[in-house]
């Protein structure tokens, strides 16, 4: 890419990433200042005052540390189960060339498509039957299976693709299958299993229906559904508002920022790959 075009592209990307970051910019800038400052000078005025109270509200009226402790606590099994689930079910049919494995896969590729909001009903009863009701296990249960859809569907592909010749030497060394893929397997797909872990703890993080459906009580509910408070009985001012979006989009942020380098290296392997 010569000239002009460079120059273009370059517009573009810093265009939307102003975009991008405008609602990080506005949430923070409306909830580090005063309901009278807010008042007076609108939301997108630059603050004239700083005050931490808008964010202190809401941190103790929805028990923000407890909803940080759940989220974190379901989203990470979350992640951890669903790894694992589609790690056996890929190596099982890719590298174990299950009979079947092509119409498995297409029962799977249903689930993945399927809006959450229809399974929201039968997900709801099922869970009253079993005694899981109102239990962070309901949503660690529900997600880790939705999510291992995906991650059996992706880890299949490149399971199939899997050099041959390393497992039939694996075999002929008198390797068992559990020892190949503890041994050989996971080691070389460790980039592709640490972006789907990612991604899936990022995903669980910010959903937001089945929780706010199987979580009823204040003290199972996780971060996401504390932000469907923000038109109720704790919020009541602009600037706590304002707080809650800041808090709620803050830990999202930091993981990221903190695992960024695992997504970028993972996604390049994959690419080379």
């Amino acid at each position: 890419m010569y000239g002009s075009s460079r120059w273009w592209v370059l517009a573009a990307i810093s265009f939307a990433l102003i975009l991008f970051l405008c609602p990080f910019v506005l949430a923070f800038t409306n909830a580090i200042r005063t309901p009278e400052d807010y008042g007076t000078w609108g939301p997108l005025a630059f603050p004239r005052s700083f005050d931490l109270t808008a964010l202190k509200t809401f941190w103790n009226n929805v028990d923000f540390t407890q909803k940080l402790i759940n989220s974190t606590i379901i989203s990470a099994s979350t992640a951890v189960i669903a790894v694992l689930l589609s790690l056996l079910n890929a190596y099982a049919f890719g590298v174990g060339r299950v009979k079947g494995s092509k119409y498995m896969l297409t029962i799977l590729l249903v689930g993945i498509m399927i809006p959450h909001e229809s399974l929201v009903y039968p997900i709801y009863y099922l869970s009253k039957a079993v005694g899981l009701f109102d239990t962070i296990w309901s949503v660690i249960i529900v997600f880790s299976v939705l999510q291992s859809a995906f991650g059996t569907y992706l880890l299949s592909s490149v399971m199939t693709a899997f050099p041959r010749e390393i497992i039939e030497a694996a075999e002929m060394d008198g390797a068992t299958p559990w020892k190949i893929l503890w041994t050989i397997v996971v080691p070389m797909l460790m980039p592709t299993l640490a972006v789907l872990a990612t991604f899936f703890f990022i995903w669980t993080w910010n959903e937001f229906l089945l929780p706010l459906v199987l979580l009823v009580s204040n003290f199972n509910q996780t971060v996401s559904v504390s932000m469907g408070v923000l038109n109720g009985q704790f919020v009541q001012t602009p600037t706590t508002t304002a707080a809650a979006a800041l808090l709620g989009i803050a830990p999202t942020l930091i993981f990221f920022l903190i695992f960024q380098r695992t997504l970028t290296r993972g996604i390049a392997v994959g690419a080379v790959k």
